[in-house]
């Protein structure tokens, strides 16, 4: 049993979300998030039609650093799972698109607030908005984007949808504050780098997942099971992206490779590298992470370490578990094209990092 895992596989009351299953299928192409992109490409032209209604203020700034961040692309994944889950779950209104839109207004507060106490220079690939504008205006158009999200969540009129999303917008609080305390601190165990994942990057996967059942009327089953593949898609998909900080190729990441180690961010590759190195390797993460004294060549011999340890297969075959668990976790639903572009969503997550 992996460290972390039961916690991850069971939630509230102890109820499972999940069995594992084998992540390796045969396939004669390579897992794409293109089939979700499909499916739902006409309600996604929508959403972005929403999103650039509601960033819309008089206050020039506003419209301008937000456009800045949201035209930067990003695949829009979390509202493309809350549109992919409603069209499984067999939904024909409107309500999906506005909510969608909620979603990515949460996750673009997240990363102009991120960016901010990262201090990143970097976001896909551009200069991040803080780095154009100052750390203040980022903040604080942040604020407008969260509260455009609850004002799309009052429009929908369902205290179920409100509750789901802000009770996820105050959990995703919550991990990056568990994050700033775990920051610089070797000595984070794998159980709670794994909170803060939880918390911070699947509880929005979790709730854009589960909002597609909900607004379908849906059985509590089924949301649950939308709920479950969403939580365990998340963990997975950051798993993956603190690999890719120490193995990626700077274009393809859109960000610079090893701006987790210099910001002396813990994460699963360094836990398990410090846990199995000696005591001068170990005196190497503390002063590197620990006390951010860093020379050039120091990255190099973190990956050279990571490798020599095996630490970044080890995360990648624990986010294929929770991959698998995501995949799992749709076994209630009949087949069709939208469950098979979900599954592969789930793929797809884990072989970014390959």
């Amino acid at each position: 049993m992996l460290p972390g895992w039961e916690r991850s596989v069971k939630r509230d009351g102890g109820r499972k979300l999940g069995v594992v299953v084998n992540l390796e299928g045969g396939k004669g192409r390579e897992p794409s998030i293109e089939p979700l992109t499909r499916l739902v490409s006409g309600d996604l032209d929508r959403v972005n039609a929403t999103i650039l209604e509601f960033m819309q203020s008089p206050v020039q700034l506003i419209p301008q650093l937000a456009g800045h961040l949201i035209a930067a692309g990003g695949k829009r994944l979390r509202p493309m799972l809350t549109l992919g889950a409603a069209a499984m779950c067999g939904y024909r209104g409107d309500r999906h698109v506005r909510l969608a839109a909620c979603v990515e207004f949460i996750h673009t507060a997240t990363l102009l607030h991120d960016d901010v106490v990262d201090e990143s220079a970097l976001r896909r690939g551009q200069e991040s908005a803080n780095a154009v504008w100052g750390n203040q205006a980022s903040v604080l158009v942040g604020d407008f984007l969260f509260s455009r999200s609850f004002q799309l969540m009052v429009s929908d009129g369902s205290l179920k949808v409100l509750g789901i999303l802000s009770h996820a917008s105050a959990v995703i609080a919550e991990g990056e504050v568990q994050q700033l305390m775990t920051t610089n601190d070797t000595e984070t165990s794998e159980t709670a780098y794994l909170e803060v994942i939880r918390c911070k990057t699947a509880q929005l996967f979790a709730a854009a997942a589960q909002i597609g059942a909900v607004v379908a009327e849906r059985p509590a089953a089924e949301e649950e099971a939308l709920e479950a593949f969403g939580l365990n898609l998340g963990i997975a998909f950051q798993l993956v992206d603190d690999v890719l900080d120490y193995s990626a190729r700077e274009a393809e990441l859109g960000k610079t490779v090893g701006d987790d180690f210099r910001e002396g961010k813990i994460t699963l590759p360094v836990i398990l590298a410090y846990r199995r190195g000696d005591d001068d390797e170990r005196a190497f993460w503390t002063r590197c992470l620990g006390e951010l004294e860093q020379t050039e060549d120091d990255l190099s011999r973190a990956q050279s370490l990571m490798s020599q340890h095996g630490t970044l297969d080890d995360t990648i075959a624990r986010a294929r578990h929770y991959a698998s668990i995501a995949r799992d976790a749709l076994g209630i639903f009949p087949d069709g094209p939208a469950k098979a572009a979900l599954i592969e969503v789930a793929d797809f997550c884990v072989n970014r990092a390959y």
